[in-house]
C-alpha cells in the first residue's frame, strides 16, 4: 500500500463530493452518448462512440485517483499540532530572503491545494523545506531557479 496522505477533514469531505459529482452528474451523459453512438450501427468507423468511450475512460480513471487519495486518507486536526513549529495545517507567513517578499501559505492535504490562494500540498517539496521550523528559523528550497532562503516570520493554526 502507498503512503497516507495526511488531509483535513474538510478535504476529505470534499473529495468525496467531487466522487459524487463525476459519478452522478459527468457520468451519465457520456453513458448516453455512448448509448446513442451504439444505435447508429458500426461502431468500428464511429467517431462519436470512440470519442465517447475514451471520455469515459478518462472519468473513470480520474474517480479510481480520487479514490485511492479517500482510501489512503490520514484525518489530521490541525488544532493538535504544535502551536510553535509548522507542522500540516499551519498557515505561515515566510519572507523570501532574495527580494525580502513577504508569502503566505496554507500546508494542507490532498484536495485541498490552491496555489492561487496560497494554499500548497504539505507534501509538496516547498512545504517539506517549511516542516519541523520555527518563527525565525530559515527555511532552504532547491527550485529550478536555485536554492531560495525563506525566513519563518509566523505561525498561525487558525483555518
Amino acid at each position: 500500500m502507498s503512503d497516507p496522505i495526511p488531509m483535513t477533514s474538510e478535504g476529505y469531505a470534499r473529495l468525496k463530493k467531487e466522487i459524487e459529482r463525476l459519478e452522478n452528474v459527468e457520468k451519465p451523459p457520456i453513458l448516453e452518448r455512448i448509448a446513442a453512438a451504439r444505435e447508429e450501427g458500426d461502431l468500428s468507423e464511429n467517431a462519436e462512440y470512440h470519442g465517447a468511450r475514451e471520455s469515459l475512460a478518462l472519468l473513470k480513471a480520474k474517480i479510481e485517483d480520487l479514490r485511492d487519495r479517500i482510501a489512503r486518507a490520514q484525518i489530521i486536526d490541525p488544532s493538535e499540532m504544535p502551536q510553535d513549529e509548522i507542522r500540516f495545517g499551519a498557515t505561515v507567513v515566510v519572507k523570501r530572503l532574495r527580494d525580502k517578499k513577504e508569502i503566505t501559505y496554507t500546508l494542507v492535504g490532498a484536495g485541498e491545494e490552491d496555489f492561487e490562494t496560497g494554499k500548497i500540498l504539505c507534501t509538496c517539496p516547498l512545504a517539506q523545506s517549511f516542516l519541523g521550523k520555527k518563527v525565525g528559523e530559515t527555511a532552504e528550497f532547491k527550485s529550478a531557479r536555485g536554492v531560495q532562503k525563506y525566513e519563518i516570520l509566523r505561525i498561525n493554526y487558525d483555518f
